[in-house]
C-alpha cells in the first residue's frame, strides 16, 4: 500500500479537529520533540472511550499533549490519569497545558525516576500508556502487567523503531524496543499486536 498517501488522506478527514500543531503552538517548548502524533492521540481517545477506563496511568508525560487528549475522554467517567515525569521543566510545561486545557482536576503527575515510582503503584489499573525513555521498556513492563487489572489495556508507544527510517541520533534506541517487542509478542500473559500508527503503537491486553 502507499503508505504516504494514506495517511495524508487520514489526516486530511481530521483536519477541524485540533491537532498537535495546534497544541504546540500555544506551548513553550515548542521545539520538545516527544510528542505523540495526532493518529496516535486518537487512538488513544479511542481506546479510552471503548474501555471506559477510569483509573490510567502514563509512564512518561513530556509536555502533556498525550496526557490531554486521554484527560479529556477520562473526565468524562470521572477517572483519573497518574503521570510519571523525570524532567521538572517539562512537567512544569505540562501542568501549565493541563491549567489552559481544563483537565487539572484529572491529573495528578508524579515528579521522578520511572523506575523507582513505578513499583510504588498500587495494582488495578484500566490502561497504561507507555511512552518513557525506549530503554525503560524492557526493564518496566513486568510492573506494568502487575498494575493492569484484567482485561486492562497496555499501550506502548514507538515500537516500530526497528523497522522505520530513523534518524541516526535515535539509533540507539533500536535495541531497546527490539528487546520490549520480543518480551510482549512472547508474553504470556499478554494478547498483543502491533499497529503501523505514527512510529508504532502496541496495543496488548491483559489476560
Amino acid at each position: 500500500m502507499a503508505l504516504e498517501k494514506i495517511n495524508t488522506y487520514i489526516a486530511g478527514l481530521y483536519t477541524d479537529i485540533t491537532t498537535r500543531t495546534q497544541y504546540m503552538n500555544e506551548t513553550e517548548l515548542k521545539e520538545f520533540v516527544p510528542v505523540v502524533d495526532d493518529d496516535v492521540a486518537r487512538l488513544l481517545k479511542m481506546l479510552l472511550y471503548l474501555t471506559r477506563a477510569r483509573r490510567v496511568l502514563e509512564i512518561g508525560t513530556s509536555i502533556g499533549y498525550s496526557t490531554t487528549s486521554m484527560a479529556q475522554v477520562v473526565k468524562e467517567y470521572d477517572g483519573r490519569i497518574i503521570t510519571v515525569e523525570f524532567d521538572e521543566q517539562v512537567a512544569g510545561q505540562a501542568r501549565r497545558n493541563f491549567e489552559q486545557a481544563g483537565v487539572s482536576d484529572f491529573v495528578e503527575v508524579l515528579m521522578g525516576d520511572a523506575l523507582k515510582i513505578v513499583p510504588q503503584l498500587e495494582e488495578g489499573f484500566d490502561f497504561i500508556f507507555l511512552d518513557v525513555d525506549k530503554r525503560l521498556y524492557a526493564p518496566l513492563l513486568a510492573e506494568c502487567v502487575r498494575l493492569l487489572k484484567k482485561g486492562g489495556l497496555l499501550v506502548a508507544e514507538d515500537t516500530l523503531f526497528p523497522v522505520i527510517d530513523l534518524d541516526q541520533k535515535w539509533h540507539h534506541l533500536i535495541a531497546p524496543i527490539e528487546e520490549f517487542n520480543h518480551l510482549v509478542s512472547k508474553h504470556e500473559g499478554l494478547a498483543s499486536t502491533v499497529l503501523p500508527i505514527g512510529d508504532g503503537v502496541t496495543v496488548a491486553v491483559k489476560k
